[in-house]
């Protein structure tokens, strides 16, 4: 029984690890197709529907008030995720984004009465900080608007998160709903784009994108996540915005700046600390001797 335990956690770190290393590649991908923003999230949402259909091996969708919001709030995540990245930098954008834990614990206070715990605020308080850097790094009004983009993009990921905490949703259809959402409202733009030309990097870009970035890697989260603790899942996946840059500076050359890089650490290990500080005062509680 050990064994099997064993085995199974390996495995689910390995798909939640190969998770975040595909999530990585959004950056580069992004920046490396000449589309609009609008084209790339319409193919690759309509690409990444099929592939969820498949997975799910039935294209029958449980359409509820829940699973339509959510899934809105997911397909607009997609749409301002990658519009900020052809704006600003990848890491930038990708770091902008871990704005929602401090935007679901202001919604728990507000809404939930919830009293927060000191270390919750210093955390808050430090990747709010991290945030303040990255926009101070880039300042020009091309980059701004794209930070401004990523913020909000911010704003949908904490709106899906606490809608699929509620009883009533589910994650597959709410994902899959989310999918066909953004291909219905980016369609139009992706048939006035007069950037949409069918070349051979274009297309292998956009493949690995869609099949890659988004279908594959959402299959291996939904496996994975199953698999390990949340502290696990929550430290693996700071994989992603690491990653994210340097695959982009390999590729393109593009870099932060400094001020930025040194918000999203500041962001990344704030943001880690949130995920598992539950986890860790729970297990030293465990430890403490009976009195």
């Amino acid at each position: 029984m050990e064994k099997r335990e064993i085995k199974s956690r390996t495995k689910g770190r390995l798909l939640v690890m190969g998770t975040a290393m595909l999530w990585g590649l959004s950056g580069v991908c992004t920046k490396s197709i000449a589309w609009g923003s609008l084209s790339i999230v319409c193919i690759s949402s309509i690409i990444s529907f099929f592939m969820m259909a498949i997975s799910k091996k039935s294209i029958r969708l449980h359409v509820t008030k829940e699973n339509l919001i959510g899934g809105l709030m997911l397909g607009l995540t997609n749409i301002l995720a990658i519009s900020a990245i052809k704006l600003t930098t990848a890491g930038t954008a990708i770091v902008l984004q871990y704005v929602s834990p401090i935007l679901v614990f202001l919604y728990e206070i507000i809404f939930h009465h919830k009293k927060p715990k000191m270390w919750e605020v210093i955390l808050t308080g430090l990747a709010f900080s991290g945030i303040v850097m990255s926009f101070a790094d880039s300042m020009d009004m091309t980059r701004l608007l794209g930070n401004i983009i990523a913020l909000g993009s911010g704003f949908t990921v904490s709106a899906y998160v606490i809608i699929m905490n509620g009883n009533n949703s589910d994650s597959a259809d709410c994902t899959a709903l989310g999918n066909l959402q953004a291909f219905i409202i980016t369609l139009g733009f992706m048939l006035t784009d007069s950037k949409l030309t069918f070349d051979r990097t274009n297309i292998i870009w956009v493949l690995i994108f869609s099949v890659v970035q988004c279908g594959l890697a959402n299959i291996l989260f939904a496996k994975g996540c199953k698999l390990v603790s949340s502290i696990e899942c929550s430290l693996l996946l700071t994989l992603e915005p690491i990653l994210n840059p340097i695959y982009v500076f390999f590729v393109t050359g593009e870099r932060m700046g400094k001020l930025a890089i040194v918000g999203a650490a500041v962001v990344i290990v704030a943001a880690t600390l949130y995920s598992i500080m539950p986890d860790l005062l729970e297990y030293r509680k465990s430890k403490q001797p009976l009195t």
